[in-house]
C-alpha cells in the first residue's frame, strides 16, 4: 500500500479500477503524528512494514523473513526529513552495505497519502457496497471489486479513509490477505525510533546532498543550465520533432545498441493504462498494455525520432536484464527538433542510476544523425 500504485500485482490492479461514491466526499486532514504496522503480501514474500511518524520526521522500516522465494532476509530502515526532503537508509540485514543520504520528491511512503491516491482511482468505478465492520477498532466500509482475475475485497476506514486490510479471491485458488494493518497508534513516536546508528553518523552529516543543478552537471559533466528535467510538468504549448537517444553519464557518449525502446504517445493522464512488461531468459521484452508499442526497429544510429507528440506521453527503454527504464515525459520544445537523453551511468546495470534530459542549448541540443525514422 505504501508503494506505487503501478506497481502492483495482477489483484492489485483490480482493485485500483473500483471506488464507492461515498468515499468522494472524504474530507478529514490526515494524521501527521502516528505509527502504523502493517503485513503486505502484494509484491510476493510477505514484508513487515512499520511507519512512524511526528511531524516533519518520519521512518520505514520494512523487513521480510527469508523464504524459498526470497533467500535472503530484507530489513532496512529509512528516515525521512520532510522539511528539507532529504532521506537516509540503512540496511539491518547486512552490514557491508554502507548507509545513504539523497534528496527525494514526492511520495516517502506516508500510508494516508497513499490511501488517498488509491481512493482517488477506486472513484473512477463503483464496486458492490458490502456494509461495515470493525477493524481494530476502526468502522471500516467494505467495497467488492470483480473482474475476470477474480475479486478484491477492501476495508477502508470511514474516518481517515486508510485502507485497513485487502483480500484476493482469484478465479480459482485460495483467497489471500494481500495487505493488513496490524497496527494503529496516533500518539507520538518515541524520539528512539529516528535514531541514526552510529555508523550511518558520517553519511548523516555528509556527504553533501547535490542541488538539482549540480547533480545534472554531475551526470552531464557539461552545463546543467543546457538541460531540463523531462518528467517534470507541464509539457509545453509549442510543438515539435523529438529526437531520442541513451547515452552515458559523464561523456554523453551514445550508446546505440543493447536496449528496446517503446512508445506511446495515445494515452491519457486522467485515464492512465497499465503496461504489462515480459522478459524472456535472455532478456528480450515485449511490451503490452495501452498504447504501448516497440519501436527499437525504427532507430536509426541510436536516435529514434518521434513526429510532434502529444504534451504528455510514455517512454520505456528495456536494457535486458541489465533492467529497466519508463517514464511519463512532458514535452518540452525548445526548436523544431529538440533532443531528448536518458542519461544511464551503467547500460549493464540500470539500477545504478539515469535521467531523463531535454537538452534545451548547446552541442548536444543537436542530434548527431539525422534520423531516417519518425512516429
Amino acid at each position: 500500500m505504501f508503494l506505487r500504485p503501478l506497481a502492483f500485482c495482477a489483484a492489485g490492479a483490480l482493485w485500483l479500477t473500483a471506488c464507492a461514491p461515498a468515499l468522494r466526499c472524504q474530507t478529514a486532514p490526515a494524521p501527521t503524528t502516528y505509527s502504523i504496522m502493517e503485513s503486505n503480501a502484494m509484491f510476493g514474500p510477505v514484508l513487515t512494514v512499520h511507519v512512524y511518524r511526528n511531524g516533519a520526521k518520519a521512518m520505514l522500516d520494512s523487513e521480510s523473513a527469508a523464504s524459498a522465494a526470497m533467500p535472503n532476509a530484507i530489513h532496512t530502515r529509512a528516515l525521512y526529513d520532510l522539511n528539507t526532503q532529504q532521506s537516509l537508509s540503512w540496511d539491518l540485514a547486512d552490514s557491508s552495505i554502507p548507509c545513504g543520504k539523497s534528496n527525494f520528491s514526492g511520495g516517502w511512503g506516508d500510508p494516508f497519502a497513499a490511501s488517498a491516491d488509491l481512493l482517488n482511482d477506486l472513484n473512477k468505478q463503483n464496486p458492490k457496497q458490502m456494509g461495515t465492520e470493525t477493524v481494530l477498532g476502526f468502522s471500516a466500509r467494505i467495497l467488492e471489486a470483480s473482474g475476470p482475475d477474480g475479486t478484491i475485497r477492501v476495508w477502508i476506514d470511514t474516518k481517515t479513509g486508510l485502507v485497513l486490510k485487502a483480500l484476493s479471491i482469484p478465479a480459482s485458488g485460495a483467497p489471500q490477505t494481500i495487505i493488513e494493518v496490524l497496527s494503529v497508534s496516533y500518539a507520538p513516536p518515541p524520539d528512539s525510533v529516528f535514531a541514526v546508528p552510529a555508523v550511518c553518523a558520517q553519511a548523516a552529516a555528509g556527504p553533501r546532498v547535490l542541488s538539482e543543478t549540480d547533480r545534472i552537471a554531475a551526470l552531464t559533466g557539461g552545463n546543467a543550465q543546457d538541460f531540463v528535467e523531462a518528467t517534470n510538468g507541464p509539457g509545453s504549448e509549442n510543438s515539435c520533432t523529438v529526437l531520442y537517444r541513451v547515452v552515458r553519464a559523464g561523456t554523453l557518449e551514445p550508446v546505440t545498441s543493447g536496449f528496446q525502446v517503446a512508445l506511446d504517445t495515445t494515452l491519457d493522464p486522467s485515464h492512465p493504462p497499465s503496461y504489462t512488461i515480459g522478459r524472456s531468459p535472455d532478456g528480450q521484452a515485449t511490451f503490452a498494455g495501452g498504447g504501448l508499442r516497440e519501436v527499437t526497429a525504427q532507430m536509426r544510429n541510436g536516435v529514434l525520432g518521434i513526429d510532434h507528440p502529444p504534451a504528455q506521453f510514455e517512454l520505456d527503454t528495456e536494457f535486458g536484464n541489465g533492467g529497466s527504464a519508463s517514464a511519463l515525459i512532458y514535452r518540452q520544445c525548445f526548436a523544431l527538433q529538440t533532443v531528448l537523453l536518458y542519461v544511464v551511468k551503467d547500460p549493464a546495470n540500470v539500477g545504478e542510476g539515469g535521467d531523463w534530459l531535454w537538452a534545451k542549448s548547446g552541442k548536444y541540443a543537436r542530434s548527431r544523425t539525422d534520423p531516417a525514422s519518425k512516429q
